[in-house]
């Protein structure tokens, strides 16, 4: 037993002290995460549950109120300040006396426009917020595809500078192995390792770079961040969903959640005027309360009091003047929201085709770009091979080619980062990437 008692510790202190297995995750899997655990998103599914309690507050208002209850009461009446008169011969007070009472009170509004308004706009103020749950979700996938666009970037960028360090490595070795044979000169080969270096310092730029943007998904996630993340696309690199640029401005307009939101709030802010009209009219209620009453339970009796009324308004001060004058200037506002909501989304789906088609003409511009510039490498190299020419040309092909895998990796980029703006402009985020 002391025997194996050291080796047990020893053995779970190693379970304990292994690190976590990275999390691999897909685009797909980030923007469900997202819409899981992101705070925001929270935050707005529970404003669309907060609307919901308040049209049930609203519609309570016009549906009957019914309370029971049950007192005992000891009073002491002055008869003489009670009626103002002392009769002679006859106490000045009445008691003390006791009695109790177990019984319902009730009031229900039978006609109030304004109640039924109200519950009107509460139910628009569901719709709204609905259209802001939606408007949220769509920007955190946004943001995810951006940022995992971003990633796989910064991955590309790993794997091109690793590329190139292999290549400058290579081209070191071949400017070394000359100089030993006596063929080549120190100045190619210092060029060379000079060449090298730099290359080696730009891929520490690239991991870095690698290691900030998956902090940054992490945060988007809202995962712990003591979880590694890893990309799981890095096979289908930029492999994103396509969008249809032959979409019309008019169905951008009715999907867009912000646009439904103001329509929402326009529809709301029309029965809160209405509401507010509706005020100068009459409103009838009827009310009362039954209850058994007595000394004590032995002798109770019922008793019971009912009431309907007519309640006018005849002067308020200006305040139903006012509500509505406020209700009419909030409407105008959010017209004016409305229009400048329209013409952003207008602008927004224009200028995302207009970037689609030019991205696209940049990827096939840097896809020829970086097959001329392999091309230039191989031939000088060939030419340095053989004595031809010094490792200059090769150092220039080297630079070429990096700037050529550079243009690529951004070309590539900024085509996929154009589409999903597109699919941001037109309000198809979540349809095309979550699903």
């Amino acid at each position: 037993m002391k025997l194996w008692f050291p080796i047990v510790l020893t053995l779970a202190g190693s379970a304990f002290g292994q690190e976590a297995a990275p999390l691999k995750l897909t685009l797909r899997d980030s923007i469900q995460l997202a819409l899981k655990q992101n705070p925001q998103v929270i935050l707005a599914n529970l404003g669309v549950a907060q609307s919901e309690q308040d049209r049930n507050i609203a519609r309570s208002a016009l549906l009957p109120q019914v309370r029971a209850g049950a007192q005992e009461n000891v009073n002491r009446v002055n008869l003489e300040a009670s009626i103002g008169l002392r009769f002679p011969g006859f106490a000045q007070h009445v008691g003390p006396f006791r009695y109790e009472q177990v019984g319902t009170n009730f009031e229900a509004s039978v006609f109030d426009l304004t109640l039924w308004r109200r519950y009107r706009a509460s139910a628009a103020g569901i719709e709204s917020s609905r259209a802001e749950e939606v408007s949220v979700r769509e920007e955190s996938v946004l943001l995810v595809v951006s940022q995992y666009l971003g990633t796989q970037r910064a991955a590309a960028d790993v794997q091109a500078a690793q590329s190139r360090v292999d290549l400058a490595q290579a081209l070191y070795n071949q400017a070394a192995d000359l100089q030993k044979n006596g063929v080549g000169t120190g100045i190619d080969t210092l060029r060379s390792n000079v060449e090298l270096q730099n290359e080696k310092q730009r891929l520490i730029v690239a991991r870095t770079q690698l290691e900030t943007s998956l902090f940054g998904l992490s945060r988007l996630l809202n995962v712990d961040p003591k979880q590694r993340i890893e990309l799981a696309d890095q096979v289908s690199f930029f492999d994103t969903p396509a969008v249809d640029a032959d979409q019309t401005l008019e169905r951008a307009w009715q999907a867009r959640p912000e646009l439904r939101r103001l329509l929402s709030e326009e529809q709301r802010a029309e029965l809160e005027l209405r509401a507010a009209g509706d005020a100068r009219l009459p409103r009838v209620s009827v009310g009362g309360f039954w209850a058994e009453q007595g000394l004590n339970g032995s002798n109770a009796i019922p008793v019971y009091s009912y009431q309907a009324s007519v309640d006018v308004p005849l002067f308020t001060g200006g305040r139903i003047k006012a509500d509505r004058a406020k209700a009419e200037i909030t409407i105008r506002q959010l017209k004016q929201q409305e229009q400048d909501t329209r013409n952003r989304i207008a602008l927004e789906v224009k200028t995302a085709i207009a970037q689609v088609a030019s991205a696209r003409g940049e990827v096939d511009v840097a896809n020829l770009g970086i097959q001329l510039a392999r091309q230039e490498v191989e031939q000088a190299r060939d030419r340095f091979q053989a004595g031809v020419a010094n490792n200059v040309e090769v150092i220039q092909a080297q630079d070429s080619l990096a700037r050529a895998s550079d243009n690529q990796i951004a070309a590539l980029y900024r085509y996929n980062q154009a589409r999903a703006d597109l699919a941001h402009s037109i309000g198809q985020m979540e349809a095309l990437y979550a699903r």
